[in-house]
């Protein structure tokens, strides 16, 4: 009978571990998964604000800003940072007026940009940390996954349009306020 509760604490021992690692394995490929999604939406997102600063750039007679959307719509993998970057600065020094339903737009999905690099980033972070680890090194289970990048670009985060002053309004007479009798 001594011998049965070895037999059954090493099975217990065997099974706890098992459900580790493969809870330590669903992990790793969620991570992943995720940092691979977040970079598509980022993806996404960079070309929807390109597209949007071509827009931009046709109707107010950017070139620079025009060449630059050009480039980042049609940048390899290897210089997509760079030209993301220099899309970047090109937006901040032009002036986008509120008047400009493009203008607006362009803000728009700039803020969008920015917070779908901040969650890109911290899903690459999650995965990275993961990878870490030192049962998911020994055991080799990140090596089916793609290492994942930071997309590193300058805060894309563009100001508010310059409002347009509006014309002044013509003064108004007002009829003087009655007090009640008492």
């Amino acid at each position: 009978m001594p011998g049965m509760w070895w037999l059954v604490a090493t099975l217990a021992v065997v099974s706890v571990l098992a459900a580790y690692l493969a809870w330590t394995a669903h992990r790793v490929e969620r991570v992943h998964v995720r940092a691979q999604s977040a970079a598509r939406a980022l993806d996404a997102h960079l070309l929807r604000r390109a597209a949007a600063a071509a827009v931009v750039a046709e109707r107010t007679d950017f070139v620079e800003l025009y060449a630059a959307a050009r480039l980042a719509l049609d940048a390899l993998p290897d210089e997509r940072e760079a030209a993301e970057n220099d899309l970047t600065r090109q937006l901040q020094d032009a002036s986008l007026t509120a008047s400009d339903p493009a203008a607006t737009a362009l803000v728009g999905t700039s803020r969008r940009v920015a917070l779908a690099r901040q969650v890109h980033t911290d899903h690459v972070r999650d995965a990275l940390t993961a990878r870490g680890r030192p049962v998911v090194r020994l055991l080799g289970l990140a090596r089916q996954y793609e290492r994942p990048r930071y997309f590193d670009i300058v805060d894309p985060t563009l100001p508010d349009p310059v409002p347009v002053a509006p014309r002044p309004a013509d003064p108004v007479e007002t009829a003087p306020a009655r007090i009640p009798a008492v």
